[in-house]
């Protein structure tokens, strides 16, 4: 496969000469950079050399484009911008406003959505606008209506205690972490658990996958005011007009978070029931990932729940960023390009890869399977915890993270379970014969590691050792993949 990075470029625009323009702007900016702190410069060329050296399977990351990565690197980062586009808290924001509009514009061709809200700095940031939002659109604009009020400052010091009793004490389902859901989605360690009367939805214990009419009788008994979908690690598609179905039927709102998949969304690969945005009221997502982008956020929304977005500055978030918002508009202009549905379907086709040779190589995955972009590996088929494995898999160049299973016994920190995912080597240009030797190396490792007894007599469940020569003989398979497939090729610092 060719270099997916540079392929989202416009055919009138020269590779080679992009690569060499990529060069110039960097080497001087680090050069910059090295008068006033020269270790950052040092940081910063060890961060692209130790990712150009290692095969980087977090599901959660990828590559952006030197254009997107430039793009940050501007002026716009001094401005203040508190508010909304043609309607600021500060003077001097016509150039802001040029650039938050056509992050929106491109989110809302992108994805077929009806509004889009480009300031959340991060996930958890849209996922609070998107709860906030919902709380202010059913909770705060009835009450108000109710009382003859047009706004909270309206109301009385008893009225007011009245209204924040209900906000606090709304109810939320969401899927369970060792199902694959994320922390933001309503659980105690994170504000969102804080804020909701929160309960959660599993899978099925043989099959490992939604079981849409357990969803179903869970949210007629709880009867939550939003039922949230998505996930950070469950690797398989979600029917979203099912979920659809039974948030009407209890009368919730639907909010789905598609951080994770935004790209295989974005990329065509998630279509119909698949696709969250025509039938969910809102839909959280980062713009990094599998969209790969800058680090940040999105709220798409229906028109309904537009106005109440729209004050997610002041009301969750502080002045946007200003710089974050350009280079989102730049991510999501290349996600348009015909070569992004190219490699969101590489994405998606690269993850069955995978699975289909780890599975014959004696790994155990959670589902059997994927058909998305992630794969989860259940590693205590190997005698080891997902922290062992993690850490073994780093030493010897694989780059993953340890994440829990259903029903895991180790718990969330050190689990049973590694995820992986092929965003970021497949924007690299790694096809199906590369994902089939990657599978080798890791299982390989896996099989090569054993936990190490504590002096207890128990097994440790951090410490760990691998086989000889192993990480020595990994990295240099990987180092065969990784020269063949090189990162930001024609950039050289």
């Amino acid at each position: 496969m060719t270099d997916t990075i540079a392929s989202d470029l416009p055919t009138s625009v020269d590779s080679a000469a992009y690569a060499a323009q990529a060069s110039q702007a960097y080497q001087a900016a680090l050069s910059v950079i090295e008068t006033i702190e020269p270790r950052i410069a040092v940081a910063t060329r060890a961060e692209l050399a130790d990712q150009r050296a290692s095969l980087k399977l977090i599901a959660s990351e990828n590559y952006a484009s030197p254009a997107v990565l430039l793009t940050m690197g501007t002026w716009f980062s001094d401005k203040y911008a508190e508010g909304t586009v043609g309607h600021r808290f500060y003077a001097g924001c016509q150039n802001v406003d040029t650039v938050e509009a056509l992050a929106a514009e491109h989110a809302r061709e992108l994805f077929g959505a009806e509004y889009a809200y480009a300031q959340p700095h991060s996930g958890i940031d849209a996922n609070l606008v998107a709860f906030w939002s919902i709380l202010a659109h059913r909770v705060e604009q009835p009450e108000l209506a109710e009382l003859g009020k047009k706004n909270v400052n309206e109301l009385t010091e008893e009225q007011w205690e009245t209204l924040r009793h209900k906000f606090g004490n709304q109810r939320a389902l969401g899927m369970s972490l060792d199902a694959g859901g994320h922390l933001t989605h309503g659980f105690r360690p994170n504000i969102s658990g804080k804020m909701f009367h929160q309960r959660s939805y599993g899978t099925d214990p043989t099959s490992q996958l939604l079981d849409y009419d357990q969803v179903a009788a869970a949210a007629r008994e709880f009867k939550p005011l939003i039922l949230i979908a998505g996930y950070s690690a469950y690797p398989r598609r979600i029917d979203f007009a099912r979920m659809r179905e039974i948030a009407d039927e209890v009368g919730a709102t639907l909010m789905v978070d598609m951080a994770h998949f935004a790209g295989l969304v974005a990329g065509k690969v998630f279509t119909g029931n698949e696709d969250p945005v025509p039938h969910a009221h809102i839909v959280t997502t980062t713009t990094h990932k599998s969209l790969r982008g800058p680090r940040g956020g999105l709220v798409l929304a229906t028109e309904e729940y537009a106005p109440s977005v729209d004050r997610g500055c002041p009301l969750v978030l502080g002045g946007p960023l200003s710089h974050v918002m350009a280079a989102k508009a730049v991510a999501l202009a290349e996600a348009r390009t015909p070569s992004f549905q190219t490699y969101a379907q590489a994405v998606a086709e690269n993850a069955q890869t995978l699975a289909e040779g780890l599975k014959k190589r004696g790994a155990k995955l959670v589902t059997d399977g994927t058909d998305n972009h992630l794969v989860l590996i259940d590693v205590s088929n190997f005698g080891l915890t997902g922290r062992q494995a993690e850490s073994a898999l780093l030493d010897s160049g694989i780059v993953t993270n340890r994440n829990a299973v259903p029903n895991d016994p180790n718990g969330a920190w050190y689990t049973s379970g590694v995820r992986i995912g092929t965003p970021a080597l497949t924007s690299r240009g790694f096809g199906a014969a590369e994902f089939d030797t990657v599978a080798d190396l890791i299982v390989n490792v896996l099989k090569g590691t054993s936990p190490v007894t504590a002096s207890t007599g128990k097994p440790g469940k951090a410490k760990y050792m691998i086989a000889d020569g192993l990480p020595e003989a990994t990295k240099a398979a990987s180092a065969e993949l990784l020269d063949a497939n090189p990162l930001y090729p024609g950039l050289e610092l």
